[in-house]
């Protein structure tokens, strides 16, 4: 039997965070969500749970409570896949007999293309940040930087300068769930970080108490994932970049979408993103088709 559902939440993150190694971000929701579904059983044992509780749940997760909003589709989708990894942790730890969770589906979240700018936009981007001062340098060189490896946001300001072997032409990205993944870095990349790396890190090195860190911050520090966004919609301005079209992954979405439109293979940019699945890479192909679409739609006489 289970004793305390809320140390049985404990043991199933515990078991996250060492058997599966979650990103920290992706632990905090699930901790976030199960505490919720544990608030919902109102003390009930977990091993006592019915299809019909899950199912509560799941509605309530859509239609919110005088404590909570309504969630989207695809953060209840979260929700739901959190519960229902929890409750096969306590089968197989032969807490309970039987899985309520096992047959609830989780709602389908709608298929939103990516965001991505076009090569245009994104050089007026790069173009943006002044390179007279050292922090000048350190945007443009962590915007050619995203844009030149497809790196999410964390794993640039995660990158620390053993992980850049600039004269091969390569860095190495730590992604989610520990995930390594060696990538190329492009030329114009290249030029900016090491240019930053020579004329403007060592002065911002100079204020902190050292760190391996490549991009710091004006004391000295790693640069946070919330510094980082802040530079990008600073060069948007200056720029004159729609800010509608922008999110923490503009220039990885734009990354994708401008291999794909290359020609590049999606099973090639799937490794170059670290996705784990190849089904994730693969909504950047209907920005790609919506494109060809629109050139046929103006091009083909029979088209309209």
């Amino acid at each position: 039997m289970v004793s305390s559902a809320t140390r049985v939440v404990q043991a199933y993150l515990d078991h996250l965070t060492v058997e599966r190694a979650l990103a920290a971000n992706t632990l905090s929701s699930y901790r976030r969500d199960l505490v919720r579904y544990v608030d919902t059983l109102a003390g009930a044992d977990l091993a006592t749970v019915t299809p019909a509780d899950v199912a509560s749940y799941l509605a309530g997760l859509r239609e919110g409570d005088e404590r909570h909003p309504p969630l989207s589709a695809a953060s209840a989708a979260r929700a739901v896949s959190a519960v229902r990894g929890l409750h096969r942790f306590v089968v197989r730890e032969g807490l309970a007999a039987d899985d309520p969770a096992r047959d609830i589906t989780p709602p389908t979240p709608p298929r939103r293309l990516p965001k991505a700018l076009d090569v245009t936009q994104v050089e007026a981007l790069l173009g943006a940040p002044p390179t007279d001062s050292p922090l000048g340098l350190r945007d443009k060189a962590l915007l050619e930087f995203l844009y030149g490896t497809g790196a999410r946001i964390s794993e640039a300001v995660g990158a620390a300068l053993d992980d850049l072997d600039l004269a091969e032409g390569v860095a190495l990205l730590r992604g989610k769930g520990g995930r390594v993944r060696l990538v190329p870095v492009g030329t114009f990349a290249i030029a900016a970080v090491e240019a930053y790396l020579v004329r403007a890190r060592p002065s911002l090195a100079a204020s902190g108490r050292g760190t391996p860190k490549v991009f710091l911050n004006a004391r000295g520090g790693p640069l946070s994932r919330q510094s980082a966004w802040t530079i990008l919609r600073r060069a948007a301005a200056t720029a004159g970049v729609d800010a509608a079209n922008l999110s923490p992954h503009t220039l990885r979405h734009s990354y994708a979408t401008h291999l794909l439109d290359g020609g590049a293979d999606v099973r090639v940019v799937q490794e170059l993103l670290g996705h784990a699945s190849v089904t994730t890479t693969q909504i950047y192909t209907l920005v790609t088709v919506d494109k060809l679409r629109e050139v046929y739609a103006t091009a083909h006489p029979r088209a309209r």
